[in-house]
């Protein structure tokens, strides 16, 4: 299974075409937030699975801050992070996926790409395919295969 994982695009609705180019013929997408009126256009041109949760931009009482769920054996939370401060470290992150026993975290907020395997538990971050902070423009691909996970930083270009 390859899943595709964006965040913050922040109404850059203008990138979409060339995020999805990046992440080719992906089984799911995972939108992290800021800005989730981004999934009307991401459904545009991906007719596959979408989650997506709310980021700190991100008004909606519909939209869950934080999904936990089953993708192909591995147990993920998925979360934008602003209410972990992940900003300034992932402290908290870190105890909330101890807590929910996850084996993958999905996070944005930092607009800074990164890949951690701490503990038997892997923290990855897409960055931002327009708004980078790290200045790598980008979003991240997950492949599980054989029961093992893959995950890279792919450069938006």
């Amino acid at each position: 299974m390859l899943i595709g994982v964006v965040s913050d695009t922040h109404r850059h609705i203008w990138i979409i075409d060339k995020v999805m180019e990046v992440l080719g013929d992906i089984d799911m997408l995972i939108h992290l937030g800021d800005n989730i009126q981004d999934i009307r256009e991401f459904k545009k041109v991906y007719k596959g699975k979408i989650l997506n949760v709310k980021g700190n931009c991100d008004y909606s009482n519909s939209i869950p801050s934080d999904i936990v769920d089953d993708i192909e054996g591995y147990k993920f939370l998925i979360t934008h992070g602003h209410n972990y401060d992940v900003k300034y470290n992932l402290t908290r992150l870190k105890d909330k996926a101890f807590e929910e026993k996850a084996n993958v975290v999905l996070y944005g907020h930092t607009h800074i790409s990164q890949i951690i395997y701490e503990e038997g538990v892997w923290f990855i971050n897409p960055g931002s395919p327009v708004l980078s902070r790290d200045g790598i423009n980008s979003v991240a691909l997950i492949e599980i295969k054989n029961g093992n996970i893959n995950s890279s930083i792919k450069p938006i270009r």
